[in-house]
Formats: structure tokens, C-alpha cells, sequence
């Protein structure tokens, strides 16, 4: 394998085994949050898009220079050379296989590379939305409470007033008795006289 396969392969070692730690289910989106947010990243996140890009296009250039090599051994041209020499035969499948596996080393790490991205940015979002989740929650348990408190009031208001219409009814009752006898005391005065 020579220098670049072996680097694009260390490559989408790391990425599989980043991928995996991303994805580890105990780890809180919370966390990786946090994790992002050191100042390391703020640093270097200028240079993110700049270093994503590079490396899609590093990744697609190795990937059509594979899909190139795989078409130039998969062909008829060099199996027709191979015809007189089983070594030459040997040779072109040995090559053929080769290219086959520079084709999926560098397809799997161009996926791979894009999944991470994804799924760093997934993590973001879902975090972004749990703190929103919990804003929103100590809103409305806030909002509940005044509801609540409110319809107490409410109720205490109807019962105040209830109490204040027994009492006022109480009291009108009293002051009819109260005109009646004095009507019949003032028609009794008058009948005296």
C-alpha cells in the first residue's frame, strides 16, 4: 500500500473510531456540548469549514482516482495480455483487487467523514434544544403556579362575595321588618290622633 492509501486507511480508522465515541449512549448530548465548547474548538473553528472542505475534496479526488484504477483493470485490454502468462494474469487481478480496496477505503472515509459532521452537528442541536426544553418548562411550571395562585384568588373573591350578599341580604331583610314596623307604628299615630 503505498503513502496516501495508508494515511486515507489511518484516516478512516480514526474516523470509525471517533464515530463510535460520538455515539456513545451514556454520553449526554449535554456533555458533548460542553465538549465543543472549549476554547480549543473556538480557536480552531475558523479554520473548520476550510479543513472540511479540503479534505472532501482530498477524499473525492482518491476516490475517482480508484473508480479510474478499478475501470483500467476491470477492462478486457489488460486480461487480453494475460492470455500467454498466468503471472501477468495474477498480476492484473492483484492489481484489480488492489484498486478495489483503494475504492472502498476512500469511499467509506468520504461517508464517513460526512456522517461525523452530521452527526457533530446533531449533537449540537439536540443539546441547544434540551437547554431551550428546559427554559420552557421552568416557564411553564411558572406559568402554572400563577394559574393557580390565580384561581385561589378567584375562588376566595366568589366566596367573599357570596358571604358579602348573605349579609347584605340579611340586612335588607332587617331593614324592611325594621321600615314595616315603623309604617305600621307611624299608621298607628296617625290613627291615634
Amino acid at each position: 500500500m503505498t503513502l496516501q492509501w495508508t494515511a486515507v486507511a489511518f484516516f478512516l480508522y480514526a474516523e470509525i473510531a471517533l464515530n463510535l465515541i460520538l455515539c456513545i449512549p451514556f454520553v449526554s448530548a449535554k456533555r458533548w456540548r460542553l465538549v465543543f465548547n472549549w476554547r480549543i474548538w473556538n480557536w480552531l473553528s475558523p479554520y473548520w469549514n476550510k479543513c472540511f472542505f479540503t479534505m472532501i475534496m482530498v477524499l473525492i479526488v482518491l476516490f475517482l482516482d480508484a473508480v479510474r484504477e478499478v475501470q483500467k483493470y476491470s477492462g478486457p485490454e489488460p486480461l487480453h495480455d494475460a492470455s500467454g502468462n498466468p503471472n501477468v494474469y495474477d498480476h492484473v487481478h492483484m492489481k484489480l483487487f488492489r484498486a478495489q480496496r483503494n475504492l472502498y477505503i476512500s469511499g467509506f472515509s468520504l461517508f464517513l467523514w460526512l456522517i461525523m459532521r452530521r452527526v457533530i452537528t446533531l449533537l449540537n442541536q439536540v443539546a441547544v434544544a434540551l437547554e431551550d426544553n428546559k427554559g420552557l418548562q421552568a416557564q411553564m411550571d411558572n406559568a402554572v403556579t400563577a394559574a393557580k395562585q390565580c384561581q385561589d384568588d378567584n375562588l376566595l373573591l366568589k366566596q367573599a362575595l357570596l358571604d358579602e350578599e348573605k349579609a347584605m341580604s340579611a340586612k335588607n331583610q332587617r331593614l324592611m321588618l325594621e321600615a314595616e314596623t315603623l309604617a305600621n307604628q307611624v299608621k298607628a299615630a296617625e290613627e291615634g290622633e
